[in-house]
């Protein structure tokens, strides 16, 4: 049976999609720095610069997290799921003291929904991001078919708010 989406609306199957310097100034300005970029690239990392960041080749699922972390995982049916799982073990053991994730706004799937229960304070972003092209280190043309959610799971609900609300709806979890 074929799908009935076309091309376009299931995707472009790019996993490359740099987070815009906004939203890393942000992240920033809420958790003071950022010491773990777990799934990122040399690339990437010239704008997020993380004091330390995990590339596809050292698999980030398979290391040790901590500190404060961003993260902007991979979109690939799967993978997302398991950079949530990750996250999640990593704040319930302690390592991770800080986190703020960009991801798709997929409220209706597990991964989403788990994001969404760990997370201190949430954003949904108003609009679409253009976010920047790992060939060119300029914004993209197009943006994502979905929208976009930011997760803050820490200390600082109220601040998170504070800082991301110019960028969308946010509100404290609990």
């Amino acid at each position: 049976m074929s799908s009935i989406l076309s091309p376009k609306q299931r995707g472009t199957g790019n996993n490359e999609w740099y987070t815009p310097p906004r939203f890393i100034e942000a992240a920033r300005r809420v958790m003071g720095c950022i010491d773990l970029d777990p799934a990122s690239s040399d690339a990437a990392n010239t704008i997020v610069d993380a004091e330390r960041h995990y590339t596809k080749e050292e698999d980030g699922l398979t290391k040790k997290w901590y500190g404060r972390v961003w993260l902007n995982p991979p979109y690939a049916r799967g993978l997302c799921a398991s950079f949530i799982d990750k996250l999640e073990s990593e704040w319930h053991r302690g390592d991770v003291v800080e986190a703020i994730t960009l991801t798709h706004a997929s409220t209706d799937t597990a991964w989403c929904q788990k994001l969404m229960h760990l997370a201190r304070a949430i954003c949904l972003i108003k609009g679409r991001i253009c976010f920047i092209d790992p060939a060119t280190m300029e914004v993209k043309e197009g943006s994502p078919l979905q929208g976009t959610l930011i997760a803050y799971l820490g200390d600082h609900p109220s601040w998170f708010r504070a800082v991301f609300k110019e960028y969308g709806i946010t509100w404290v979890a609990r």
